[in-house]
């Protein structure tokens, strides 16, 4: 699959369990996420996910002109048998919304059960949908290695209660997924405050 079909993108907002944000998050069962990707620009690092054999999706402000993207991984503090390497051909943002954006691999992707799109979503998520974010930023707990895949279940809130809020999203988690269902329904965006209280994270959404 080589084309990529229409997206429209909006502002999505969740909250985690128990009001625990994405530091309270635990261990991914390892490769349970298999669109994972993680993303090596020149001066910082990111999540992103694969969308077909050759095609990553991020967000835009892990923009770089050159990307390396590591597929199948669970530690990335290691080389594991499971990993695929591949450098970006084409960095593209999105020309009108400001968080979102797309990476040409330079050779498609090799599928298999360590790696595997993501689909689509064909509708958009309703609010108190459980969904499934997964990054390696930052645990602030010493006793979680974040080296090691990090998800975290949380539940999209209503526009209003979002409009309400602000964002409270972490370090190095930013362009990773959020899956509802089995379908991608949000980009980690920007954020504001680290881990307050009853603050949700902001998404980037992505729908039909």
């Amino acid at each position: 699959m080589n084309s990529i079909r229409s997206i429209t993108v909006y502002v999505l907002c969740a909250v985690a369990e128990n009001h625990v944000k994405i530091v309270g998050g635990y261990e991914c069962e390892p490769h349970s996420q298999p669109w994972m990707a993680f993303l090596k620009a020149s001066f910082h690092q990111c999540g992103g996910f694969l969308i077909n054999q050759n095609w990553i999706m991020s967000a835009a402000h892990c923009y770089d002109t050159r990307i390396e993207v590591h597929l199948g991984k669970h530690n990335i503090a290691v080389d594991e048998s499971s990993e695929q390497s591949i450098p970006s051909e084409r960095v593209i943002h999105h020309p009108y919304l400001t968080d979102i954006m797309l990476i040409k691999l330079s050779k498609p992707a090799t599928l298999n059960k360590f790696v595997k799109p993501v689909d689509l979503p064909k509708s958009c998520a309703p609010p108190d949908t459980m969904c499934r974010v997964s990054g390696w930023g930052i645990t602030m707990n010493e006793t979680v290695d974040s080296d090691k895949l990090q998800c975290l279940n949380l539940s999209i809130i209503s526009d209003r209660d979002c409009n309400e809020s602000y964002p409270d999203l972490i370090t190095g988690d930013s362009g990773g997924p959020m899956v509802c269902d089995g379908e991608i329904q949000g980009i980690v965006s920007a954020g504001g405050r680290c881990a307050a209280k009853d603050q949700p994270g902001i998404f980037t959404k992505v729908g039909r």
